[in-house]
């Protein structure tokens, strides 16, 4: 489900020959499944508490599979939208469900934390698998293979959960909110599409809008959970630091993640000259740190202080990010990936460890709801990173282009290369070759001096989210931590069920 988020990055060209979709429709090819998603985690996930967690996840994996075959053979742009957005759908019922389940399944803090630790590896690695795969896959096969990739996946799920995997639904949940998920999905998607937006062309009045409207509907949303008989979410969750200050802190380290990531890939190919599937090869480098780190630090939570561990991981990742402001247009491929493997090692031993800590701070049976929040958090994070951390590249980056452009170049030309660094290259291919290369030399130089002022203002932020996390999550444990099996309450009137004798 993670590779979904990149696997698109090298088939635009594809799509765009065999489709033909007009620059919105593009747009909406990318974004709808992100959109989709974000919205309806808090559906699904309190949807799942109600019917069953592996009944939902089970449905999912049907709506993902069957998504995935329309959207290879889609014969115009419309069907791969309508279908990326079923992709959306299925993957807001399998994220929520996956991680609420491990909730279920591992009632020992040890074996809780460690199933957790490989769920935040494959989370994360599979972002930067997605890029590869697409890219091998259209090397051989047509731009449809890169969605039925996930078709095996899907049928190994159906397949093999009935016998692996518990069900598990809370005995005591009530009806499902119908109105708190319309109202969670109208608060969500406006906010999210304003945020994007804005990140994208500035402070127009349209995703400003947005912005404002989706947050008048969470008000109406927060404000229908506190009255409804059967809330979706449990409101009394947040007055838990380790509810609340997991979901705060997940947020912040998505925000780095994404932020960084942006640049990195950026200067791969637009400063160093490496085309997609190279610069994709390359990011994978730092993701097999990641895939130690996730593991290592929910070990590390059971000795240590959570508090610790999360404010360590914050102040690793703004050693990651201080060393990529050491990057220099000539610096060359192995700085820029010391620096994102420093960085994704911090912000993943923070986003795992913290995971970990809210799943064991929710009670079993609001599991569903609790990941989906976490999740949506998540969402928001990234989205942020982009905005704010792309804004202040750009201003940069167009501030040295506008201030002292190449002396051949007329102003028409000036504003089109100050808007991003892909546009100054295209002028500079209309150009003479020496112009070109000035203009280039100029342009690179301001897009790394874009890259210092977001990485720094991130490195800021995350050094104060270090100092508040070593304090809001200063001595928070979850509920039996210390390493024993914890005793789960069965439905009112049965006994406690200990996790040697059932699961469910």
């Amino acid at each position: 489900m993670s590779m979904d988020v990149s696997v698109l990055y090298f088939t635009v060209p594809f799509i765009s020959k065999e489709l033909e979709p007009t620059g919105t429709e593009q747009l909406w090819i990318f974004d709808i499944y992100g959109f989709v998603l974000a919205g309806l985690l808090i559906t699904m996930g309190s949807l799942g508490d109600r019917i069953g967690r592996r009944r939902l996840l089970l449905w999912g994996a049907v709506a993902f599979g069957i998504a995935s075959v329309a959207a290879a053979y889609a014969q115009n742009a419309e069907t791969l939208i309508a279908a990326r957005a079923l992709l959306g759908v299925g993957g807001a019922t399998l994220m929520p469900s996956t991680l609420a389940l491990i909730r279920n399944m591992f009632h020992d803090d040890r074996q809780r934390s460690a199933a957790i630790g490989i769920w935040s590896s494959a989370m994360a690695s599979g972002v930067a698998l997605g890029p590869v795969l697409s890219g091998f896959l259209l090397d051989h096969f047509w731009w449809g293979s890169v969605f039925l990739a996930n078709v095996p996946a899907m049928v190994l799920l159906l397949v093999l959960a009935p016998f692996l995997v518990p069900e598990f639904k809370s005995p005591a949940s009530g009806r499902f909110d119908l109105p708190g998920s319309l109202l969670s999905l109208v608060a969500v998607l406006p906010v999210i599409y304003g945020i994007k937006e804005l990140a994208k062309g500035g402070a127009d009045p349209v995703p400003v809008l947005c912005v404002a409207v989706g947050l008048a509907f969470g008000w109406l949303f927060l404000r229908r959970q506190r009255t409804a008989r059967n809330p979706m979410i449990d409101l009394g969750l947040f007055r838990d630091r380790g509810f609340s200050g997991s979901i705060a802190t997940n947020t912040l380290a998505m925000f780095g993640m994404a932020g960084y990531m942006i640049y990195t890939t950026q200067y791969l190919q637009s400063v160093l000259g490496h085309s997609p599937l190279e610069a994709a090869l390359w990011c994978l480098i730092p993701s097999f740190a990641v895939a130690f780190a996730a593991p290592a630090a929910t070990a590390l939570s059971q000795r240590l202080d959570n508090a610790h561990v999360v404010a360590v991981g914050f102040l690793v990742a703004v050693a990651g990010l201080g060393t990529m402001s050491l990057v220099e247009p000539d610096s060359g491929v192995w700085l820029v990936l010391t620096a994102a493997g420093i960085t994704s090692v911090g912000l993943i031993i923070v986003m795992a460890t913290i995971t970990d800590l809210l799943m064991a701070s929710a009670p079993q049976e609001k599991a569903g709801a609790a990941s989906a929040l976490l999740e949506t958090g998540q969402q928001f994070g990234g989205a942020l990173g982009i905005a704010i951390m792309g804004s202040v590249g750009t201003a940069v980056y167009s501030g040295g282009m506008t201030d002292s452009p190449p002396p051949e170049l007329t102003p028409a030309q000036v504003d089109e290369a100050a808007q991003a660094l892909g546009n100054a290259t295209a002028v500079a291919a209309r150009l003479p070759e020496a112009a070109g290369e000035a203009l280039l030399h100029t342009a690179r130089a301001a897009f790394v001096d874009g890259l210092h002022s977001a990485v720094l203002t991130a490195a800021a932020l995350l050094l104060a989210a270090a100092a508040a996390s070593a304090l809001l999550l200063r001595g928070v444990r979850g509920p039996g931590s210390g390493g024993k099996g914890e005793e789960e309450a069965g439905p009112a009137g049965e006994q406690p069920v200990r996790h040697e004798d059932a699961v469910v």
